[in-house]
């Protein structure tokens, strides 16, 4: 299973190769990315290789062959559209924006109004996991949790904000957003490769990445490094 970054990688050598037969160069990687630094390429090249699909050439400067494509190549191809969050599990292309439903009130529960959200896989609550897209299904939401704005649903993998009451195998309800406030919990995307579940913090010019479970390190980062892809809103858990 490839991130993002390294499927965009992945498919801006191989449509580069079949234009003119030579790899782009890091720079021109770097900047079709839109990385900071060719340090980021070396290590998805580096990733791409160890999982088999491009292969470097000995004695050859820039000389990279793809070997193989993911099954999602068609998929990832299509036009991207509307809103589409980067932290969902699988590998099929982004999904279109998905708008709330108001279906009326059910004759035997008067006033009861539900709005369905795009399930959009896993999210850890403790050591990130790979940032991925795929909307499995839709899910039920009472409408009063939404309020305005997109939102989009994902399942608790891990046990760091148990303190905060999020549990594995939760599903948390997300609101669409950039910014957060310091004390909000968010989905945040790390380094546009790692997606993780944490509470929000400022410390000086740099972001902390707080878990709720004192087993659980306070993680910091560059603010360039990390970026608000929605916040907690609601949740949602099953008992069986």
């Amino acid at each position: 299973m490839l991130t993002r970054k390294q499927q965009e990688l992945l498919l801006f050598i191989h449509e580069r190769m079949k234009e003119s037969g030579i790899p782009p160069s890091f720079d021109e990687m770097k900047d079709a990315l839109d990385l900071a630094s060719k340090s980021g390429i070396h290590r998805l090249i580096t990733a791409l290789e160890e999982r088999g699909f491009i292969r470097r050439l000995p004695n050859r400067a820039r000389a990279l062959e793809v070997i193989k494509l993911p099954d999602s190549y068609q998929t990832s191809l299509q036009p991207r559209r509307g809103f589409s969050p980067s932290v969902i599990e699988g590998s099929r292309g982004k999904p279109e924006p998905v708008a709330v439903s108001k279906p009326a009130a059910p004759a035997n529960d008067e006033g009861a109004q539900t709005g369905h959200v795009p399930m959009m896989g896993r999210i850890a609550a403790g050591v990130p996991i790979s940032a991925i897209q795929n909307n499995t299904h839709d899910v039920a939401v009472p409408l009063e949790m939404l309020g305005a704005g997109e939102h989009y649903a994902l399942e608790v993998k891990g046990d760091s904000m148990i303190e905060a009451g999020i549990f594995d195998g939760d599903t948390v309800i997300i609101r669409n957003a950039n910014t957060a406030n310091p004390g909000d919990i968010v989905v945040a995307l790390v380094d546009d490769e790692e997606a993780t579940l944490k509470r929000f913090r400022r410390k000086g010019a740099s972001i902390a990445l707080e878990a709720a479970n004192p087993e659980y390190e306070t993680r910091i980062f560059g603010p360039d490094r990390v970026k608000v892809q929605g916040k907690l809103v609601g949740l949602i858990r099953r008992y069986h």
